[in-house]
């Protein structure tokens, strides 16, 4: 039986300082291209807010190309050992997305977090850190901006604008519904911009946000059993 395994690339008690510093030396490891070829499976993670004891959801969700039907999931319930601190998300987070990815057995092709990849001040979302640790092609599709800004972009699905951040292009942002807000792209680990555009766009399916995000984030809510069940898919609590 496969089972995703994470490299351990540093301790998770640092301090905040520690923390910057550790994205600044991972950035560098980060592979900004990469074509991925055809997925077969594609994952999307996603995590709840704190409950009332201060316990979150992580949630991981596996989809088979090209119905994007579900054929795995996972959801562990934790309680982070990070503060909330802004541009540190991923210390938080990261450590329980790994902990849902581990109860997977459908090994994916590539990931796409609702997170920042290299849109981040230090170039190291959460779409990167996850992707370095998983050592998987990853995707960062974000519901704002964290860092960059960018100018007008047509209102069809498909187009796009660059998202700028001082001289440099760390995403961009896609609309993916005609009508709505766009997201925000940006590459993640082992692949290029082009082909993270491509790779959301090709998992919506009549929503803002791409299936597997949107579905990670509905099994971080515990709105995900009913369809679990029915495609024979066990999540872990």
């Amino acid at each position: 039986m496969n089972r995703m395994k994470a490299l351990r690339l540093h301790d998770w008690r640092v301090s905040v300082a520690e923390a910057k510093e550790i994205q600044r030396n991972l950035a560098a490891g980060v592979v900004r291209c990469g074509a991925i070829g055809e997925p077969t499976l594609i994952a999307g993670a996603d995590i709840s807010g704190e409950d009332a004891y201060g316990m979150v959801r992580a949630a991981v969700v596996v989809l088979r190309r090209p119905d994007l039907a579900v054929v795995d999931s996972s959801v562990v319930t934790l309680r982070p050992d990070f503060p909330y601190v802004p541009g540190l998300l991923s210390f938080r987070e990261v450590p329980l997305l790994l902990e849902a990815f581990v109860g997977i057995t459908a090994v994916p092709d590539v990931l796409i977090a609702d997170a920042q990849g290299i849109a981040h001040p230090r170039r190291l979302g959460l779409a990167s850190h996850l992707g370095l640790f998983l050592d998987v092609p990853s995707i960062g599709c974000a519901k704002s901006i964290l860092c960059g800004r960018h100018g007008e972009l047509g209102e069809e699905p498909g187009d796009h604008a660059p998202l700028v951040d001082g001289d440099e292009v760390v995403g961009a942002a896609l609309r993916t519904k005609k009508g709505v807000k766009p997201v925000y792209v940006s590459i993640g680990h082992k692949v290029d911009l082009d082909t993270a555009m491509r790779w959301v766009l090709a998992c919506c399916r009549g929503y803002r946000l791409p299936e597997p995000t949107r579905l990670a984030h509905l099994a971080a809510a515990g709105k995900l059993t009913s369809s679990a069940e029915s495609a024979g898919v066990s999540s872990r609590r």
